[in-house]
C-alpha cells in the first residue's frame, strides 16, 4: 500500500503486537457462523401485526425456547416464557396484579434463570465483544457474567446465584427482565430487511417507521406505495393528491391528521361547497371511518373522496402531457371522456360513467384546476412539506432505503426487472441516455433522491418529482411492474373487465432459472447459493400459488400481511430467514389482537413452508462484512511487513 496510508494506519496500531492481535481477532471473527437475516415485505400499515412479528421474530424465538427447554418445561410454561420475552412490560403488569410479593419473588427467580438460558442460546454464535455491545449499560456486568457462566462451573455456583438473589432483593427484577428480553430479541435477528411497501392500506405505517427507526440494523427496499409517500413529502402534487385519496379510501385519517398533522378540514369545506347538491355515493370509500376525523353528514366522506379524485385525475393528466417519455397518454383520463353523453371508451368499447356530474371540470380544458382546486392542493402541499414528523420519517426512508440492495449474495427489490416477453431487459431513454437492467435501477434510485434533496439541475429536479409518480404507478415501472393502473375505471365504470391491470412479462419470465441468473449476473452476483428476494405481488396460497420460482432462485415473500389482501391470499403474510445453514420461509396465520395496547393471549401460528439448505455452513468470511474484514487483514499485513522491514518505526504514535 501507499506508505503514507500505512503511516496513518499505524496511529491505530503502533506496534507489531497490536497489528498481530488485530489480525488474529479478525481472522477468528471470520470463522464464526453468519448472523441471522430476517426478511419482511408489504407491511402496508399493519402496525400491531408488525409489532408482534418483530417481538416473536417470526416464530424464531419460540423455536429457540422449544429447543432450549424441549423436555424440561410444559407447553404452558413455554407459552408464558414466550409472552414474557415478547411483551415484558405488559406481562409484568399482569403478574403484579395477580401475584402476592412472596410468590412474585419465586417467580422472578425462575423466570430470570430461564431468560438467561434463552439469551445464551441466541448469543452463543457471536463474539463476546458483540454481545457486550448489545447489553444495556446499567446491567452489562451482571448480564455478561451470567451469560458466560461455564456449564460445569461448580466452584462459582454461589457467585452466579448471588446475582439473581440481589436482582430480586434490590427491586431491580422488572427492569432487568425488560432489558434482558430486549437483548434476546435483538440478538435473535442480526439484520432486518424490509422489501417494500410500509405505507398505505393499514392504519398506522407511521408506527411501523417509528419502530424501524429504533432497530439496530435495518434496510428498506422501497415499494411503490413507499415512493408515493416519498414523492408527496418531496412536493409532487400528483403524489400528494393520491396519498390523500388513498387515506380517505382506506380510513387512514388518524395517521394523516393526528400523527402527521395534515388537516383535511380545507378539503371538507371545499367538497361541501363544490359538491353540495351532488350524489357522490359512487365515491363512497371502501372503509368507513371508525376513529379520528368523522364527518357529521354521512355523504361528506364520499364528497371529499370525489373532490380529491377529480383533482388527482387533473394533475395526472397534466403530468403525462409534460412527460411523453413515460408513454402514459392513456392515463390522461379526463381528456378521454365524451362529455356530450358522459361516456368513456376502453379497448374500443364505450361505457357509461357511473357518475355524470363533475361541476369543477371544464369539458374544453378538462385537466385545468379551478382557482379553488389550485388553492386547496397548494394548502395540502404546504402541510406535507411542513409536517416535521412526516419529513423525519421520509428522511429515514432515504437514509436506510434504496431501490434495490445486494446483500450476502442475494438481490433484494420490491417490484420487478422490466422485460419484454422474450426475457430481454426493457430499455428506457431519459435525457438522451438509455437505461436497462441494473442501470435502470440505479437511475430510479438517483431520481428518487434528487426529488427529495433537490440536488440536480432545475430540469432534473422538476422531472424527478414527476418520476416519483411514475415509479408509483407508471407503465412498466421497476417498482410498480404493471402496464397501467385503473383507478379511474374502478371508480366510474361498472364492468370489471376494464379494471384489469396487466403485469409486466417479468412475472412470467421469473419462472425461468436462466432469466433469474441473468438478472443476478447483471448485479454482479454469480454465487451458487444466491437468490432474488421479491415483494409486491401477493402469493395466492388459496389458489395453490407457491412463493418460490425458478427452482427456488426467486422468492416472493408477499403473502398478505395486509388485512385487505388476506381474503385473496389465505394467509397473513410470509417472512423469511437466512441463517448460516439455510433459507427458511414461514407462513403466518392472522393476528387477532384488536386494540393498540392488547397483549395477545396466543402467539401467531407460524409454519415453515420452505427450506433450502446451504451447500456448506455459511461463515462470516462468506458475507459482505467478512469480505470487508479480510480486506482489512490484507492492509494490516502490509503494515506488519512495513514494521518488520523498518519502513515504519514501531511505537512512534504511542
Amino acid at each position: 500500500m501507499d506508505l503514507k496510508l500505512l503511516k496513518l494506519l499505524s496511529r491505530d496500531f503502533p506496534t507489531v503486537q497490536a497489528v498481530s492481535a488485530e489480525i488474529i481477532n479478525l481472522n477468528a471473527i471470520c470463522c464464526l457462523p453468519k448472523g441471522t437475516e430476517h426478511f419482511m415485505s408489504d407491511l402496508h400499515g399493519e402496525d400491531r401485526a408488525f409489532r408482534h412479528i418483530m417481538n416473536n421474530c417470526s416464530g424464531a424465538l419460540r423455536e429457540k425456547i422449544d429447543l432450549t427447554f424441549s423436555n424440561s418445561l410444559t407447553l404452558a410454561e413455554k407459552n408464558d416464557l414466550a409472552k414474557l420475552i415478547y411483551y415484558p412490560e405488559e406481562m409484568l403488569e399482569r403478574m403484579h396484579a395477580q401475584t402476592d410479593d412472596s410468590a412474585m419473588c419465586d417467580w422472578y427467580a425462575v423466570m430470570l434463570t430461564r431468560l438467561i438460558e434463552v439469551c445464551r442460546a441466541v448469543t452463543h454464535k457471536y463474539t463476546r465483544s458483540k454481545v457486550r455491545k448489545a447489553l444495556p449499560k446499567d446491567f452489562a456486568y451482571a448480564m455478561d457474567e451470567l451469560l458466560h457462566r461455564g456449564r460445569n462451573d461448580e466452584d462459582r455456583l454461589g457467585y452466579y446465584k448471588s446475582f439473581i438473589t440481589s436482582i430480586v432483593n434490590l427491586g431491580c427484577a422488572d427492569e432487568f427482565i425488560i432489558s434482558l428480553s430486549g437483548v434476546i430479541k435483538r440478538m435473535t435477528i442480526d439484520k432486518l430487511h424490509i422489501v417494500g411497501d410500509i405505507y398505505d392500506r393499514g392504519p398506522h405505517a407511521d408506527s411501523i417507521v417509528k419502530q424501524l427507526m429504533h432497530h439496530h440494523d435495518v434496510d428498506i427496499q422501497w415499494g411503490n406505495h413507499d415512493v408515493l409517500w416519498m414523492g408527496a413529502a418531496a412536493g409532487s402534487l400528483a403524489c400528494i393528491a393520491t396519498v390523500v385519496k388513498n387515506c380517505l379510501q382506506y380510513d387512514n385519517l388518524d395517521m394523516l391528521e393526528n400523527s402527521y398533522g395534515i388537516s383535511l378540514l380545507p378539503l371538507a369545506i371545499f367538497a361541501q361547497e363544490q359538491y353540495a347538491d351532488n350524489d357522490a355515493s359512487v365515491f363512497t370509500p371502501r372503509v368507513k371511518p371508525i376513529h379520528g376525523y368523522e364527518p357529521k353528514e354521512s355523504d361528506l366522506y364520499a364528497k371529499m373522496h370525489k373532490a380529491i379524485c377529480v383533482i388527482m385525475f387533473k394533475l395526472e393528466g397534466q403530468l403525462v402531457k409534460r412527460n411523453p417519455v413515460f408513454g402514459m397518454q392513456h392515463r390522461d383520463v379526463l381528456s378521454r371522456i365524451n362529455f356530450a353523453d358522459m361516456t368513456y371508451e376502453v379497448d374500443g368499447i364505450t361505457y357509461q360513467l357511473r357518475d355524470k356530474v363533475f361541476p369543477t371540470i371544464d369539458p374544453n380544458n378538462p385537466c385545468a384546476l379551478t382557482e379553488k382546486e389550485e388553492e386547496l392542493i397548494n394548502t395540502l402541499l404546504e402541510e406535507f412539506k411542513e409536517s416535521e414528523k412526516l419529513q423525519r420519517h421520509i428522511k429515514f426512508m432515504y437514509d436506510v432505503g434504496s431501490v434495490y440492495k445486494v446483500c450476502n449474495n442475494n438481490l433484494l427489490y420490491h417490484g420487478c426487472m422490466p422485460c419484454e416477453a422474450d426475457g430481454s431487459f426493457m430499455e428506457f431513454t431519459y435525457f438522451g441516455k438509455t437505461y436497462s437492467g441494473k442501470a435502470l435501477f440505479d437511475f430510479a434510485d438517483k431520481m428518487a433522491r434528487t426529488a427529495f434533496f433537490a440536488n440536480g439541475s432545475p430540469e432534473e429536479n422538476a422531472f424527478s418529482l414527476d418520476y416519483m409518480w411514475y415509479l408509483w404507478c407508471g407503465k412498466d415501472s421497476p417498482i410498480f411492474g404493471k402496464k397501467c393502473i385503473t383507478t379511474f375505471e374502478r371508480a366510474l365504470i361498472e364492468d370489471k373487465v376494464t379494471h384489469n391491470e396487466p403485469k409486466n412479462a417479468y412475472y412470467t419470465c421469473y419462472n425461468d432459472i436462466a432469466f433469474c441468473e441473468r438478472i443476478l449476473a447483471d448485479f454482479g452476483i454469480e454465487n451458487e447459493f444466491s437468490h432474488i428476494i421479491n415483494g409486491h405481488m401477493p402469493v395466492k396460497v388459496k389458489k395453490g400459488e407457491d412463493p418460490t420460482h425458478a427452482d427456488g432462485k426467486l422468492i416472493v415473500i408477499d403473502g398478505g400481511f395486509c388485512k385487505a389482501y388476506q381474503a385473496t391470499t389465505g394467509i397473513a403474510g410470509y417472512t423469511m430467514f437466512f441463517t448460516s445453514r439455510a433459507l427458511k420461509i414461514y407462513a403466518h396465520d392472522t393476528y387477532t389482537a384488536t386494540t393498540d395496547d392488547e397483549m395477545p393471549d396466543c402467539d401467531i401460528n407460524s409454519t415453515c413452508v420452505k427450506v433450502e439448505t446451504a451447500p456448506n455452513r455459511i461463515t462470516v468470511a462468506d458475507t459482505d462484512v467478512g469480505r470487508t474484514l479480510m480486506e482489512q487483514v490484507e492492509v494490516l499485513q502490509d503494515l506488519l511487513a512495513a514494521y518488520k522491514s523498518g519502513l515504519i518505526k514501531e511505537g512512534q504514535h504511542r
